[in-house]
This record gives C-alpha cells, structure tokens and sequence, in this order.
C-alpha cells in the first residue's frame, strides 16, 4: 500500500518537472520584450519564471489526474458486475 504512494509521489514530481521544462522550452518561442517595460530585467526573468512554473504545474495536473482516472475506470466495471 504504501509503494503505491511512494509510485505516485515519484510520478507526480517526475510528471511536474517534465512538463515545466517543456513549458519553459516552448515558452522561448514568444517575445516577451514588447510586452515589458524596458530596463526591468530582473523582474521580466521573474515573470517568465512564474508563467513557467504555473502552466506546467496546470498541464502536469491535467495528465496526472487523466492518468488517475485512467486507472480507476476499470472498477466501475467491477462495480457493476458485483450487483
């Protein structure tokens, strides 16, 4: 019981990191500097930071829970069978 929680902790950080490099990847294909004021570099790096780390964490949710409902379907039909 308790390597099933061990599993899911080690997917869900794997799962996390994996989508926030792909965020942080594919978030380079933007321009960014016309959107920001000029000279404020720390705070733009922080923004990107930011926008990064929530999109991923929001697309790596998205798939964990697919993946958690992905698991417990079989069992309505174990439901169903047992009535």
């Amino acid at each position: 019981m308790t390597s099933g929680f061990g599993q899911q902790a080690l997917t869900s950080i794997i799962s996390h990191l994996f989508f926030i490099c792909l965020t942080f990847w594919a978030l380079g294909a933007l321009n960014f500097e016309k959107l920001l004021k000029p000279n404020r570099v720390l705070q733009a790096r922080l923004l990107y930071i930011i926008l990064t780390i929530a999109i991923g964490s929001i697309i790596s949710n998205f798939f964990l829970d697919y993946l958690l409902w992905s698991r417990q379907l079989p069992l309505i039909f174990q439901f169903v069978i047992n009535l």
